[in-house]
């Protein structure tokens, strides 16, 4: 259990400048993470990695020459935001491109991918290099499907080193790519871990079992499957591993015998001595192996095992010298000479509403005011809900969804209730909101959100009068946003499967006249309806895909939230209705 702290809300920014003054002559606090203290001198590719914290050494631990140039730190478990990657990488650049690599979950490849889209625009050329080594979360023929666990620490050790010779773009990223194309992992849990201030751990293992196929965001493991003595467990993971070993080949391999986070290193030894033996018996070379705590999970009781088939480029790379707070080999030559203090401030940007006029007219300045307590009224019921959301989400995810509404919302009431002051009218407070929530709550249901209130906002306008056809069709924008962001479609068991039904039924009932509470209403009814039989569907999109058959019977978090906030908008409206009869 993780027992210091302040605020758990607190605890990732806490952590974080503890450990930069730890390692300030390493490295350097910027918005959204760190980088490297000193930059080179002449342009190199800019390797970044990143994702939520409670992973160290992964992420902020190996940055450093030989590895990488930054590391965007998103909240526990959580993706970081556009704008927290963007700082970032921004602030690593030294004029050569930028490479970003994360593990293949959909809130970092909604947020990263922003990012490096806003990057590439202002000239920074950026790349994207999704991690996927973990062999339990989708069969061979849908290895893009596949979750990144342990084996980005493969995967970011070989960009690292190919960018730290000199390497160009197109080549960093092609020898990540076969580093991640030759890399698998596969891991068990004996036991969940527990976020600071929660009482119970995200999942437990049963008594006598262990979760085969875990994750690294406190997922419980794909299967429940007996215990085993350590011989029979090395057998395991790496019979599964090598049968997957890839066509033509060789002999030589790296490994990496990782620990989650309460896994002793004496047991680490133990299973490493098994494994070892196994890997030799097969006929295989291990070629400097890795065995301890590189890619944890908090307080997680677990061991995962990952092989990568090198071929002489990729063994150059991983045997290259590193020197970073968590990870050193070798030794680096020339390091101080070819680099130089960097410590010019980082600008950080945050989106202004992106709306015709300055200001609000005065219609719409109504309309922001009633935004306000609509946003209000949903920061109610998230709080007020928030340990149920969590605990729906831990199902199958990391449990953190009603975590990262309450944190996403908050933000965007103080955001709203700023630009209203200002002056803006419907589209401004609520683009406002919606750059707030996205920024600061991160993960798959920050950047939803808030793309969509944006595009609501721009649906409303700033100046014109609001009548309900004109909320009807900004409803249509919202959801619009979602889908063409998130790509989920009905059916997929995510927040698409209460939004759409939502958004139809307002149309419905708007045309058919009636007022927008009693429209608003029979719709958030419907979302919640749809929210409650996404119990019976299979999860396609998102973390609780490869945990499919454990969501099963279990509502998605993110359409249950939404119905929450679609129900908690139309109660105020029907009492604003009462009270001015209109």
């Amino acid at each position: 259990m993780t027992m210091i702290y302040n605020s758990p809300a607190d605890f990732t920014e806490d952590a974080t400048r503890g450990f930069v003054d730890l390692h300030s002559d390493r490295l350097r606090l910027v918005p959204g993470g760190v980088v490297r203290r000193r930059r080179s001198m002449k342009p190199k590719v800019a390797v970044i990695y990143g994702g939520g914290s409670g992973h160290y050494p992964a992420f902020a631990g190996v940055v450093g020459p030989g590895m990488g140039d930054g590391a965007v730190i998103g909240n526990l478990f959580t993706s970081p935001s556009t704008v927290q990657a963007y700082s970032v990488a921004r602030a690593a650049s030294s004029g050569a491109g930028v490479v970003i690599s994360y593990g293949n979950y959909a809130g970092d490849v909604m947020n990263f991918g922003l990012a490096g889209e806003r990057l590439t625009a202002e000239g920074i050329e950026t790349r994207q290099l999704v991690i996927t080594d973990d062999i339990a979360s989708a069969p061979p023929a849908q290895s893009s499907k596949r979750r990144g666990i342990a084996g980005d620490f493969v995967v970011f050790k070989i960009l690292g080193a190919a960018a730290e010779r000199g390497d160009d773009l197109d080549e960093v990223v092609r020898l990540g790519l076969r580093a991640n194309a030759a890399t698998f992992s596969l891991g068990v849990a004996f036991a969940g871990c527990t976020f600071p201030g929660a009482r119970e751990p995200h999942f437990t293992v049963p008594e006598g079992k262990m979760g085969l196929g875990l994750g690294i965001h406190g997922e419980p493991g794909l299967e429940d499957i007996d215990w085993m003595p350590a011989d029979e467990l090395a057998a395991l993971l790496v019979g599964r591993l090598l049968s997957e070993r890839p066509a033509g080949s060789g002999t030589r391999v790296a490994a990496i015998l990782n620990g989650l986070g309460s896994t002793k290193y004496e047991e680490l030894f133990l299973l490493w001595g098994h494994v070892a033996a196994m890997l030799r018996e097969a006929g295989l070379e291990v070629v400097a192996p890795e065995v301890g705590e590189l890619v944890t999970s908090l307080d997680m009781a677990g061991v995962s095992l990952t092989l990568c088939w090198l071929d002489d480029e990729l063994e150059a790379l991983w045997l290259a010298p590193a020197d970073t707070p968590a990870f050193r080999r070798g030794v680096l030559e020339g390091t101080a000479a070819s680099a130089t203090a960097d410590e010019e401030a980082v600008e950080y940007f945050y989106s202004e509403p992106d709306v015709e006029s300055p200001l609000g007219s005065e219609d719409s300045r109504v309309v922001g005011a009633l935004v306000v307590d609509c946003l209000r009224a949903m920061q109610a019921v998230l709080h007020e809900r928030e340990d149920e959301l969590g605990r729906i989400d831990q199902v199958a995810g990391d449990g953190d969804h009603g975590r990262g509404m309450v944190r996403g919302v908050d933000c965007a009431v103080d955001a709203a209730t700023a630009a209203l002051a200002t002056g803006w009218g419907a589209a401004g407070v609520l683009a406002s909101a919606g750059d707030a929530w996205a920024e600061h709550a991160g993960g798959t249901s920050g950047v939803l959100w808030g793309a969509a209130l944006r595009a609501l906002g721009a649906g409303l306008g700033n100046e014109v009068t609001v009548v309900p056809a004109d909320v009807a069709a900004a409803v249509e924008r919202f959801v619009l946003a979602m889908t063409d962001l998130g790509k989920a479609e009905l059916g997929d068991k995510t927040v698409i499967d209460a939004a759409v039904p939502f958004r139809d039924r307002l149309r419905l009932e708007i045309d058919a006249q009636a007022s927008l509470s009693d429209a608003w209403s029979a719709a958030a009814s419907e979302a919640c309806r749809a929210a409650e039989e996404t119990r019976v569907l299979s999860p396609r999109r998102g973390r609780a895909r490869p945990l499919a058959e454990r969501s099963i019977g279990h509502p998605d978090p993110g359409a249950v939230s939404f119905g929450m906030c679609a129900a908690a908008v139309g109660s105020l409206l029907r009492a604003r209705e009462g009270e001015t009869g209109s």
